[in-house]
Order: structure tokens, then sequence, then C-alpha cells
């Protein structure tokens, strides 16, 4: 005879979990379905008069060449972030992990960046790259490079790079410390009786079995590079000279705040979010075959 064991119900459940879905309805599901609506109007600058024109806001954006560039300018500055972060925080947990005399001081001062405001962040680089009173211009003039990221838009992409990496550094290199922990030292122990290098043991043992960690700051980094640069890019370059350093969601807020064009504007959004939401899938459904969990 089969027993069924019967639980009381309970509002315990729902109540632990109301704030949570009160946040998510709140500031995400409500501002995606505004922006949603939004993006199939055309309204005027003071919001007084609207129009729905269907698709005609994705119509016109397909046909704008700067569209396109802040698209594809967009694609390589988040590879270019993400690289850069991930493969330095992963070599300074690689040091990290042998350091043994003043571990915590060494790695605590490697955790510190993650701790400052995007927008402070971009202002450090600023002062250190200007051209008139940054201590990096004065160094690069003795190799013949002359600095002026306010004029040079290559420049200013670089700076914009550098800023948005470094600031992630920190974030990275908690996640790839921790992972490096967790693997027991008598595999590195065996490895190095059977005679293999440090470089050998990285690549062959600790590497692969970092790969569920690195997938998954893979998908962080990325969306990181696609929404959360903004506050650098605004404090460092304003998006100039010109166009050079303009992204996406840097793009969004111009079209929508200065040039008040808010029904484009909600639909670059919309953009953005399919893109993001399609990145994350294809590296769920394809990247994450090569992890070895």
């Amino acid at each position: 005879m089969l027993k069924r064991v019967h639980f009381p119900s309970s509002p315990l459940p729902y109540l632990l979990v109301a704030p949570q879905l009160a946040i998510t309805l709140i500031f995400f599901i409500w501002p995606a379905s505004q922006a949603m609506y939004q993006s199939f109007l055309i309204e005027d600058a003071f919001g007084l008069g609207s129009e729905f024109v269907w698709f005609e806001n994705f119509q016109i954006l397909w046909e704008d060449s700067h569209y396109h560039a802040a698209f594809w300018r967009t694609a390589v500055f988040s590879v270019l972030v993400a690289a850069l972060s991930m493969g330095f925080a992963l070599i300074l947990a690689g040091f990290a992990q042998r350091v043994v005399r003043g571990a915590m001081f060494y790695r605590t001062l490697l955790i510190w960046p993650y701790a400052i405001a995007p927008v402070l962040a971009g202002a450090l680089w600023v002062f250190m790259f200007n051209p008139t009173l940054g201590i990096l211009p004065y160094f690069l003039e003795f190799v013949g490079i002359t600095w002026n990221h306010y004029l040079n838009g290559g420049q200013a992409m670089a700076l914009v790079i550098l800023a948005a990496a470094w600031k992630q550094v920190a974030y990275n290199f908690l996640f790839y410390l921790a992972a490096m922990q967790s693997i027991p030292n008598s595999v590195i122990e065996a490895a190095a009786i059977d005679g293999a290098g440090p470089g050998r043991r990285f690549w062959t043992i600790i590497f692969p079995l970092i790969s569920p960690t690195t997938f998954f700051l893979l998908v962080i980094n990325m969306v990181y590079a696609f929404f959360e640069t903004f506050g650098i890019i605004h404090a460092v370059t304003q998006g100039g000279p010109g166009s050079s350093t303009t992204i996406l969601v840097y793009k969004v807020f111009n079209d929508g705040f200065v040039g008040l064009d808010l029904g484009g504007s909600a639909a670059q959004s919309v953009i953005l979010m399919v893109l993001v939401i399609a990145m994350t899938v294809v590296q769920f459904r394809y990247v994450e075959r090569k992890v070895e969990y």
C-alpha cells in the first residue's frame, strides 16, 4: 500500500520570494515592456503627443549606416574587453595561487578595483592619459607616440577598452582564484612528479578543470561590455571623438536623452536586449559543449 506524504500549505515560501519577484517586475519586466511598447511609437520631445507607427523605428535603424557602425564597434569592443579582462585575471590568479608570504594582502590589492564605481574608474584613466596633465602621455612621447584621445578615435577606443577591462579584472580574478583553489593539490603534485613543468600543468590540468568558471565569466563579461560600460565611456570620451567610441548602449542614451528621439531610442534598447539574449543562448548552446564539468 502506497503512502503519500502531504505537507501543509504555507504562505512562507511565497513571502520569501515576494521581494525578489517585486524587484524583477518593477525594475526589469515593467521597463522592458514599456520599452517594447514605446519602440512602436513616434513621440515629440516633450511627450505631449505620440503616433503608433508599427515597425517604422526598426526600419529606420535597419537603413541607418551610423547604427550599423555602432553595432560592429560594439562587437569589437565587447570581444576585446572580455578577452583582456579574463586573460589578465587568469594570469593574476595563477600568480596569486603561488604566493605564500603576504598572500591575503596581495589578493586584497587585486580585488580593490572592483569596488570602484565605473564613472570613477573612467575619471582615473582620463587623468592618467590626459594629453596635457597625464603622466602616461609624457612617457609615450619617449617612444615616439603622440597621445591625444580627444582627437584620435583609435586612441580613444583603446583607452575605453583598457579602462573597461581594468574595471572588470578584479571580478574575474575572484572567480578564477576560487576555481584554482578548489583543485586538489594531489592532482597537481602528481603531474609534477610525472615531470610536467608549470606551463604544462597549467594548460593540461588547471585550465581544463576551471573551464566551467571560464564559460560563466565569458557570459558575464560579454553582458558587462554590452550594458555596464556606459559610465566609463560617458566619463572618458562621451562617445567621441565624433562617434568613434559610441557603442550601442551609449547610442541608446545619446539618441534618447540628447537627440530626444524617444521611439528610436526605445527600438535600439529592444534590439540590444534581443542581441544579449541571443548571444547568451548561443553561448549556452554551442560554447558550453566544450566545457568539462
